[in-house]
């Protein structure tokens, strides 16, 4: 008889973020464990969220971005459509009304997404940063294979979640430090960042989580989806690496209360630093403001990342906060 893995969607050696049968975050700080879950959830601290937003406008994206451009569309939450040189790209896109493994329960959109499905230009690679439902939404991945055909990129172990579902697409899953150059001029690299993974109670930290690098013949993107501060090793990491960014996208939202999130979500003060850190010139703000996480109100965070940016000396027109539906064209550096 054989006998089930140790770990259902990965199998490698160990390295300095492997250990044989989980990732982990070398020097960082472990999730907590379900104790300390218990009492961040009976802590009475939940702020009341609005169960309901009016979408102002729909975007409607033009099919391509061209020369220099580069514009990104905020779908909601981590969900948005980047268009540069020719291609357009989402990361971590979520159409569900729940960032759940049930239809019933869970986390629900208190916005509609900022661009309709049917309204989408041809996608040509789709980016999953880790395997959480607010991140990787196998309904959605499905739609947009069928609707669209895109390329899946996604950190070590995602692919096996994702083909299991979609078993014909066309998938890449990528360790730390690797890259991809399948695109004329475009390249995507993999690079740390300080989170974990899960589906569910028994498979904690079984599949990768990862930042992106878009390299382009129109500037260097950092898209993160997730992440703890770490004393910002990663940022200063990726700085020294590649030398500065026209953009960074970073999370800013679902870190309240502190000692529980600490180690996995940043909060504004710590994006703004690490907006700092990274030598970008612009970043756009996102995680917030769609799904209810964590404790803080919901206007919160944008309230956080103006505060931090005036203390900083940093133009806010650097580090905007996109709400659903917005668009942000990115300025030539």
């Amino acid at each position: 008889m054989s006998r089930k893995p140790r770990n259902p969607y990965y199998f490698g050696a160990p390295t300095d973020h492997f250990d044989g049968v989980r990732f982990f975050n070398p020097g960082g700080v472990a999730p907590g464990t379900l104790r300390d879950l218990w009492k961040w959830r009976t802590n009475g601290q939940r702020a009341r969220w609005p169960r309901r937003l009016e979408l102002p406008t729909p975007a409607r994206p033009a099919d391509h971005v061209t020369g220099s451009n580069l514009r990104v569309t905020m779908v909601g939450h981590a969900s948005m459509l980047i268009q540069i040189s020719g291609l357009n790209i989402l990361t971590d896109p979520v159409w569900s009304d729940r960032a759940s493994p049930f239809s019933f329960a869970g986390p629900k959109r208190v916005i509609r997404p900022g661009i309709a499905f049917d309204d989408l230009p041809p996608i040509d690679i789709v980016l999953v940063t880790h395997n959480h439902y607010d991140h990787l939404d196998l309904k959605t991945l499905e739609a947009l294979y069928h609707e669209h055909g895109p390329h899946f990129v996604t950190p070590l172990g995602n692919d096996t979640i994702v083909h299991a579902v979609i078993p014909e697409a066309k998938m890449s899953a990528i360790d730390w430090g690797e890259r991809l150059d399948y695109w004329d001029g475009l390249s995507v690299i993999a690079e740390p960042c300080h989170h974990w993974s899960a589906r569910g109670i028994a498979d904690q930290r079984m599949a990768l989580w990862s930042a992106f690098v878009l390299e382009t013949p129109a500037g260097r993107i950092y898209h993160i989806g997730d992440t703890g501060f770490h004393d910002g090793i990663n940022y200063r990491a990726v700085a020294e690496k590649y030398g500065d960014f026209r953009l960074a996208i970073l999370p800013v939202g679902a870190y309240e209360p502190r000692w529980f999130m600490r180690g996995q979500h940043q909060n504004p003060e710590e994006a703004v630093e690490g907006f700092r850190l990274a030598n970008a010139t612009y970043a756009i703000g996102h995680h917030f403001g769609t799904f209810q996480l964590t404790d803080e109100p919901f206007d919160a965070p944008t309230q956080a990342l103006a505060a931090a940016l005036e203390t900083a000396e940093i133009d806010h027109d650097r580090f905007l906060p996109l709400r659903a539906g917005e668009m942000f064209d990115v300025p030539d550096t």
